[in-house]
Formats: C-alpha cells, structure tokens, sequence
C-alpha cells in the first residue's frame, strides 16, 4: 500500500523557514538535490497547500530553460512538471502543471487517492502536513535537518494539539552536514 510522506527540511532549532518566508540558508548541494530528485520521482503525486504550490509554480515549470542551472535543478524541473498535482486552496480559481484544486482536506477523499496513486504521496507545507497530522492521515515523516540555527521563523510542526509515537526507521548523513530522520507513525 502507498503511504503518505511529508518530508520537510528544518533548522537545527525546528523552522521550516525564517521569518520572511527566506529558506536560503538550506544547504541544498547537488547530492542532496539528486536525492531529493529521487525520492520525488518515485511518487505518485505531490499534495500541496496553496503557499507551497504557489512557491513552487514560481519557480520550477520553466526553471530548466536557464542552461546555467545545475543538472539536479533542470532535472527536479521536468519531474515538477509532469507530476500529477493536488493543492488545497478555498481561494485558488485555476492551477496548471497538471494539478487539481481540493477545497477541503477529506480523510475519506484522501484514502481513496491513497489507495489509486501509483506510488507515495508527497506533503508539502506545515500547515496542509499539520491537517494531515491531525486527521491521521500521515505515514512518515522525513525530516532534513541543516546544520543551521535561525533563530525564529516558522516552526515545522505546527499541530500542537497532536500527539505522534514514532518509531526511527532510518537515518542518512548527507556530505554537507544535512541528516535525514526518516519515521514511521506508529499510531
């Protein structure tokens, strides 16, 4: 059975990004981005909030055009492109690059794209991970830690009021200091 998977990159001290929305400071070489470009590839749609999708539809559907791109960025451009797409969103009217808008975060609707996908589904963005959270709806967690304090900004985990039991099911150093904490829900 496919899973669920928000997998999120992090500051040692537990944001997801600054207080400006900056996330420069992800220490994203290319063997990170290979690996990211990986484990996207496999899935089987990505599932965004409209923040996310937004940041991402303003970068990615033409960011293999620039030849001074790195090979793992044109790469990640393609994969983006051709992915099939679902962002929940009350206000969006319209969203190309083969994505569907969802009004509503639907346990029922969500199991059932669970169980048609061809491979995992991809969550992205605190908030939208914070519903799924909520709902029980989440398999794994992956967390990128970086070897960076920030100070402030916005914190990944942003369901307070839930509780998760997780079991450590893997864990990767990357060369430029970034660990992945791969966990399983057990609940």
């Amino acid at each position: 059975m496919q899973k669920i998977i928000w997998a999120m990159s992090m500051s040692l001290d537990g944001y997801m990004e600054g207080p400006h929305r900056e996330i420069g400071w992800h220490l994203v070489d290319d063997e990170l981005h290979r690996h990211f470009n990986e484990q996207a590839a496999a899935m089987g749609a990505f599932l965004d909030g409209r923040v996310s999708w937004e940041l991402m539809a303003s970068f990615w559907p033409d960011a293999d055009a620039d030849p001074s791109s790195p090979e793992p960025v044109r790469e990640f451009a393609g994969i983006w492109r051709s992915m099939p797409k679902y962002v929940f969103s009350r206000t969006l009217e319209q969203a190309g690059w083969n994505t569907t808008i969802l009004r509503d975060v639907v346990p029922e609707e969500i199991r059932a794209l669970k169980e048609s996908a061809k491979g995992d589904l991809g969550v992205g963005g605190a908030d939208l991970a914070a519903a799924f959270l909520r709902l029980g709806l989440i398999d794994e967690i992956h967390v990128y830690v970086h070897p960076v304090v920030i100070g402030r900004g916005k914190a990944m985990f942003q369901a307070s009021d839930v509780t998760a039991d997780l079991r450590l099911a893997a864990t990767r150093t990357f060369g430029n200091g970034v660990v992945l904490l791969r966990y399983e829900l057990t609940n």
